[in-house]
């Protein structure tokens, strides 16, 4: 949060967006990814740890949020679904969310590392996933983006991009 608010600061009307419910939509999704991906870290970050089942549940908010936004979509008119989907900040929002998780992907890396896991890529995956719903939580008080659609996109591939970036470095990492 620091970081957001030090570099691209936050929305100007933060006090009005609060009030409304797809604001804590939006902040819901990705602290639920980050929950659920914590979940899983915290099962592979032991030796023998394994995460069977708990890669599923990450789904979960994913197929939710999908939900919505097709709902959304099937309501709107069709010259305003593009809007819905692209809004105005598609392509800077997932590398942003991507910046913002470099911190909570190095301390999170840090951590774990010293619980010594032995799947190293799949601990790692479960990190970045953590770290990337982490930054996209922060992110979320800069973005003014509110549309379900755009969310499950562009929000979304910015916390998969930190997943595999922790899935590519876990081995490097998490060894101990």
């Amino acid at each position: 949060m620091v970081l957001v608010a030090a570099t691209v600061g936050l929305r100007p009307d933060i006090g009005a967006a609060t009030e409304k419910a797809m604001f804590w939509a939006k902040l819901a999704y990705p602290i639920a990814l980050a929950a659920l991906a914590l979940w899983t870290c915290e099962r592979l970050a032991r030796p023998t740890g394994a995460a069977r089942g708990r890669f599923g549940w990450v789904a979960a908010p994913v197929l939710a949020l999908a939900a919505l936004a097709a709902w959304q979509l099937s309501r709107a008119p069709p010259e305003t679904r593009m809007l819905l989907l692209m809004g105005h900040s598609a392509r800077i929002c997932p590398w942003l969310i991507l910046a913002f998780s470099i911190p909570p992907l190095a301390g999170l890396a840090w951590a774990v590392r010293g619980l010594a896991p032995t799947r190293l890529r799949l601990a790692g995956a479960a990190v970045g996933l953590a770290a990337g719903g982490a930054g996209a939580a922060a992110y979320a008080f800069h973005c003014d983006e509110m549309a379900a659609p755009f969310l499950i996109v562009w929000y979304t591939l910015g916390i998969a991009a930190v997943g595999v970036l922790g899935w590519l470095a876990g081995p490097r990492l998490l060894r101990w």
